[in-house]
């Protein structure tokens, strides 16, 4: 099929080579500014549209690409992380319409940064589902097809990346192919009951500061769902920001009282911390102005403490 790219990311730079050599034809590339996260930018979209010799925009308004989108006379357009919603005027120029990989588990995780408030909320699984746009709307159409990752509460977010960076263009091909054999092609149609839908919004780089008065869980959820690429869990030690990249549960029965954030051992590696309920094992940090390393290089007393 005459396919449109229409997005940011690495994921949707390793889809469109992908489909490419899997036969399809990619006739044109729409693209906006990255996100500081992203390992692939608006450049790297300009070269490789220069690269196959087809038509390039780069505009953070889907709708003042409306003619460029047109001539391109694509069949159907694959989307990931766009700026923008996509208005009805644009789902509507394809004749199979616009597919978006989202990682959410459709039809619930809807909306924005959706891995990691699975894994603050303690889920067991992440989805990742290619479904068909509807103009306007946020995350709803029909899903083609779909993946998901067990997860835990040892689960990173980098993890969490990493396999979708592996998965994604796989299934983005699986469901061009599956609409080209069968345009009427459904695995399963999402609800319009809002009640079945959870709406996730943003999270910034301040929301990762850490509270030690919450429980040791919830800290090390905070602490995976905040990690790389993204700015990281922090806290304060002795004036200076200290990101936390590293950290376990620590699986011991002592009954303890402690301040939170108090440091309650220092071993080899590796410090404790006391939390509202429980303890965390703290193993790699980053010291604002320094590089990251072990935390018994930056704390040596157990009369100091983490806020």
């Amino acid at each position: 099929m005459r396919v449109a790219i229409i997005g940011r990311t690495e994921l949707l730079y390793d889809s469109a080579r992908q489909l490419r050599e899997a036969g399809h034809q990619i006739v044109c590339i729409v693209t906006a500014k990255e996100a500081p996260e992203y390992r692939r930018g608006a450049e790297d979209f300009r070269l490789l549209a220069t690269e196959w010799g087809i038509p390039f925009a780069n505009s953070p308004k889907i709708i003042e690409c409306k003619d460029f989108l047109s001539q391109a006379r694509a069949d159907i357009a694959v989307s990931i992380n766009y700026s923008g919603v996509i208005p009805e005027k644009i789902t509507g120029m394809f004749r199979h319409g616009i597919l978006n990989a989202h990682g959410g588990d459709l039809p619930r995780y809807r909306g924005n940064a959706c891995q990691a408030w699975a894994i603050l909320n303690g889920e067991e699984r992440i989805g990742l589902c290619i479904h068909r746009m509807i103009g306007d709307e946020l995350d709803s159409g029909d899903i083609i097809v779909r993946s998901y990752l067990p997860i835990d509460h040892n689960t990173k977010i980098s993890a969490v990346w990493e396999w979708m960076a592996k998965a994604t263009p796989g299934l983005m091909i699986e469901a061009v192919n599956r609409l080209a054999a069968d345009p009427d092609y459904v695995l399963e149609r999402q609800p319009k009951d809002p009640k079945r839908a959870l709406r996730c919004y943003p999270r910034r780089p301040e929301d990762g500061r850490i509270d030690w008065s919450r429980t040791a869980l919830d800290v090390l959820r905070l602490i995976n769902a905040s990690n790389k690429p993204y700015a990281g869990a922090y806290c304060d030690y002795e004036g200076r920001r200290m990101v936390i990249w590293d950290a376990a549960l620590v699986d011991d029965d002592e009954v303890f009282c402690a301040i939170p954030g108090q440091v309650t051992a220092i071993a080899a590696g590796h410090i404790e911390v006391a939390c509202g309920s429980g303890k965390l094992k703290i193993q790699r940090v980053q010291l604002e102005g320094d590089d990251e390393c072990s935390p018994v290089r930056c704390v040596t007393s157990i009369r100091k403490r983490l806020t």
